[in-house]
């Protein structure tokens, strides 16, 4: 049988395109080949197996596509009775971009040639046009281009595997240029793709299909969970980060560590992850956190001693690690030495938190640029998740019961963070914002100032509100209190709303080290909006045992 039995040829209301088999029942081709289906039928013919005759078709999936400058030019079809023929074969991602380049061809329907012809291109670049396309330019100066009739044509490798599908011929006939929608972003508009396209390494089809099935149970159930921090339990500590923009699903996690990741096994840790958040019992989640405690506050014996206790928790049981009353230049090495020993404590495999329980005057302190230890300047904040805590909040029993509350709540719906603005040129009275942080149930508050710096004591209103979870810059960089022109402050809201959009509140830790290591690792570090972020995230649940207040010799 010819391996080309899988091309078809689409007629739909007066349009002709091509297409590919890629199950015995289902064809893909593109949207804008089958615009008129509302009033005309969809049908399907095999050149290469005349016999089988006229298949009626309709559409299953489409991709969102409306008019020619509209993404998601892509539909799924469903023939109304399987086909005795193979299907498609596909590459893996990015073959399209070899060295040397291989040569790609595309089978279609131009007009004059309803059995078919074939037109030979190239990619030109691995860049992605407007995040969508692959422009294909032709391999040869004479020869087939692009015409209308290609739409929807599979673009294969010699050897037939498939790396694409026709979406834009040449309108003019001497233009020998047009463009391909990858497989890889053709998965975003139908994800049972993915299942059909192989990794780049050699990777279980048996894994792939267990991934791919446990994706769908989990969006079926509503599972609540950060797929970047399934991610990173996938590929390992040092395995490679998640990409820049995030993932926006459990599926585009999914189809990352499938396709992008060299490692074969992250497909088995990843659904072995899914897995075992599926069978779970309903519960807290912050308990997937294991928290290092660092708590300070003065010690009474003078301006400059401060008291330091260092501790651990596993399995919701507190294990102290350390106390000393020392000066306050003494206790950056103290805490380095302290937290090192903690680690001791922790379950194996579980994940870190390093929480800073500071008096409410020193929350801006930066301890999140504070050093590993002496042999290691690598920033806190950037080697682990790190927040800080307000001493009067954490030990507080009204606020602590009112924070668990609210947290319980935010795990019930499986909401999202949204960020409530505190502009520093806002003239808003705390009476105010306190009503309209509690009015719009906030469970994120963002500060364009430090603490001392925010007017009217409005940062000690987010603190007592009780709001969950509280962001800010720690340089004020503004020239007063009330202004209206822009200011770092104004583009550090802008910047953090959209990079906390849609995160899940218990996993913010994880982002905003991420996001700290990011600006580390800018060329221009001190430019970076990021560069003196702060966040305090005090989920009681995580800390069971509330420390009393520690004693100080002098009281």
């Amino acid at each position: 049988m010819s391996r080309a039995a899988w091309h078809v040829r689409i007629e739909c209301g007066g349009e002709v395109g091509a297409g590919f088999l890629v199950t015995r029942s289902k064809v893909l081709t593109c949207a804008h080949v089958v615009r008129n289906r509302d009033w005309a039928q969809v049908t399907v013919v095999f050149p290469h197996r005349r016999e089988l005759g006229e298949v009626p078709a309709q559409v299953i999936v489409h991709g969102g596509w409306r008019d020619d400058k509209d993404p998601g030019d892509l539909v799924v079809l469903q023939l109304d009775r399987e086909v005795p023929l193979l299907p498609a074969r596909f590459a893996p991602p990015y073959a399209a971009h070899g060295s040397p380049t291989p040569e790609l061809e595309a089978y279609g329907f131009p007009a004059g040639y309803d059995e078919g012809s074939i037109a030979k291109y190239r990619a030109v670049s691995d860049t992605l046009i407007a995040d969508q396309w692959v422009q294909l330019e032709a391999a040869q100066a004479h020869g087939q281009p692009l015409a209308p009739g290609f739409s929807g044509a599979a673009v294969a490798l010699p050897d037939g595997r498939v790396v694409g599908m026709i979406t834009q011929s040449a309108a003019e006939p001497d233009v020998r240029v047009g463009r391909m929608l990858p497989t890889e972003v053709m998965a975003r508009y139908w994800y049972h793709l993915g299942k059909l396209v192989p990794p780049s390494h050699t990777g279980s089809p048996d894994a792939t299909r267990r991934l791919y099935e446990l994706v769908e149970r989990a969006e079926g159930a509503g599972l609540a969970c950060d797929p970047a921090r399934i991610y990173v339990a996938a590929v390992g500590r040092f395995g490679p980060k998640p990409p820049p923009e995030r993932f926006a699903s459990l599926r585009s996690a999914a189809r990352h560590v499938h396709w992008e990741v060299d490692d074969p096994e992250a497909v088995t840790r990843f659904a072995d992850q899914l897995e075992e958040l599926l069978d779970r019992p309903s519960a807290s989640p912050a308990s997937v956190w294991s928290p290092i405690l660092v708590e300070l506050e003065r010690s009474g014996e003078g301006h400059d001693r401060v008291t330091v206790r260092v501790s651990a928790y596993r399995d919701g049981l507190r294990h102290p690690v350390g106390t000393a009353r020392m000066p306050r230049a003494e206790v950056e090495a103290y805490v380095q030495k302290g937290i090192d020993d903690a680690f001791t404590h922790l379950a194996p495999g579980t994940d870190e938190l390093i929480t800073f329980v500071l008096p409410r005057e020193w929350l801006n302190e930066p301890v999140a640029h504070w050093e590993c230890g002496p042999d290691d300047s690598t920033p806190l904040g950037c080697a682990h998740p790190l927040v800080v805590a307000d001493r009067q909040r954490y030990g507080s029993g009204r606020m602590r019961h009112q924070l668990t509350k609210k947290w319980q709540e935010l795990q019930a719906c499986g909401g999202t963070l949204a960020l409530h603005r505190v502009d520093c040129g806002s003239q808003e009275r705390s009476p105010s914002l306190r009503k309209r942080l509690r009015a719009e149930e906030a469970n994120l508050a963002g500060y364009a100032t430090p603490p001392s710096a925010a007017p009217d004591g409005r940062f000690a209103v987010g603190l007592n509100a009780p709001v969950p979870v509280l962001l800010w810059r720690r340089e004020a960089g503004c020239p007063d209190a009330a202004h209206d022109s822009p200011c770092p402050g104004t583009a550090f809201l802008d910047a953090l709303a959209e990079y906390v959009d849609g995160v899940q509140p218990a996993e913010l830790p994880r982002h905003i080290q991420w996001l700290r290591e990011e600006a580390d690792a800018d060329d221009a570090p001190g430019r970076h909006w990021a560069r003196d972020v702060q966040l305090l995230w005090d989920d009681p649940r995580c800390f069971p045992q509330p420390t009393a207040s520690l004693h100080s010799p002098v009281a």
